[in-house]
């Protein structure tokens, strides 16, 4: 017998949230980032259901490339770390990549052992992180330039508060990157999720939509529902234990729940070893068969521990979501004082993945 603990995967979410990014940016070229294992979502499944609705994808490092590539995908391909030696600078021009450029010895390994490479050269415009200085641009474009098979995509920079309120510092970033864009008469990439919702001058030649295709919102204050964003993922296990607690009485690891009345509480199959995070605190939301109610007590390894009180009908084996349709992940994320990024790349191998058919997916 199984335990239960799953997590339903949505291709067709996915898709649906990619057509949502080129309502908001229809002029520009759109790269799906599908790093990190699309953001927990499975890289094969993620590359899949994305390729028909994006331009290209993009990844972090060389060796989530070649897993797309083996697998078949044939379109553009961004590597956003670059390459890192000589083995690697042979390995994406063989795989036909498109790789950035965020540092003089990387230019210089090309130089060493010129490749036909498409390459982006990336700026730093603040947020000092990865990228050049603004005033090396025109010598490292001289550079590039002279080199024979290498094709300068463009220039490319990375906004750091775009998903801020009140935020000063993207409209400086944005005007760095779009004046040396047209010194230079070269196209730009510039907007992350955040910035393709929020900032369309940004746009440029190419936006680099991340958690958004998702389902989670890039802004503290608005929903993914207020966007517009289908839920990609739904994480679920079951109830394995009902204890009747009186008034009083303590709940879990730390005795940090006291029952305010005589209540009952249920044991769900699943903690932080499945990936569910540690530190959400009693109060946290969840739904039993659909309906809300919260944590109460510590998060364990293999096991939560849920207020039943006003469940009545609640019983073992009903279902729990954790998060999905009824309880929001970015509720979940911000209750446990972390971002939806790391809840969805957190689920550990023991969870059962199980991918819905389209028609359910866009219910």
């Amino acid at each position: 017998m199984a335990r239960g603990t799953r997590l339903e995967l949505r291709p067709e979410a996915l898709a649906a949230n990619a057509r949502r990014v080129r309502a908001f940016a229809p002029d520009a070229r759109v790269y799906a980032m599908v790093k990190a294992d699309a953001y927990g979502h499975g890289l094969a499944l993620a590359g899949e259901a994305l390729a028909p609705e994006v331009d290209g994808l993009g990844v972090a490092v060389l060796h989530e490339a070649a897993a797309l590539r083996t697998r078949g995908y044939p379109g553009a391909l961004m590597v956003l770390e670059g390459v890192f030696d000589s083995t690697e600078l042979a390995e994406a021009a063989r795989l036909e990549l498109e790789v950035v450029i965020h540092a003089e010895w990387q230019l210089a390994l090309l130089e060493n052992d010129p490749r036909p490479l498409r390459v982006w050269l990336k700026v730093n415009t603040g947020m000092h992180r990865l990228g050049v200085p603004a005033d090396q641009v025109p010598a490292l474009l001289q550079r590039l330039d002279a080199l024979d098979g290498v094709c300068v995509e463009g220039l490319m920079t990375h906004f750091a508060c775009a998903d801020q309120d009140d935020d000063p510092m993207t409209a400086r970033q944005s005007g760095t990157i779009t004046a040396l864009a047209r010194e230079y008469a070269r196209r730009f990439s510039a907007a992350n999720s955040a910035a393709v919702i929020r900032y369309p001058e940004s746009h440029g030649a190419l936006v680099r939509p991340g958690i958004m295709l998702y389902g989670s919102s890039p802004f503290p204050g608005r929903s993914a529902a207020e966007l517009e964003l289908a839920v990609t993922q739904r994480f679920t296990a079951p109830v394995i234990a009902i204890n009747d607690v009186p008034a009083g009485e303590d709940v879990g690891y730390g005795a940090t729940w006291r029952a305010p009345r005589d209540s009952r509480i249920g044991v769900v199959a699943v903690g932080y070893g499945d990936g569910y995070p540690r530190h959400a605190p009693s109060g946290t939301p969840v739904a039993v068969n659909g309906r809300r109610t919260e944590l109460a007590g510590r998060v364990s390894m293999d096991m939560i521990t849920v207020d039943l009180t006003d469940l009545p009908d609640a019983g073992v084996g009903d279902e729990v979501e954790l998060w999905g349709d009824a309880v929001a992940v970015d509720e979940v994320a911000a209750a446990s004082g972390t971002i939806s990024y790391e809840l969805f790349c957190q689920i550990t191998p023991r969870v059962e993945r199980v991918i819905s058919p389209p028609d359910e997916s866009t219910d």
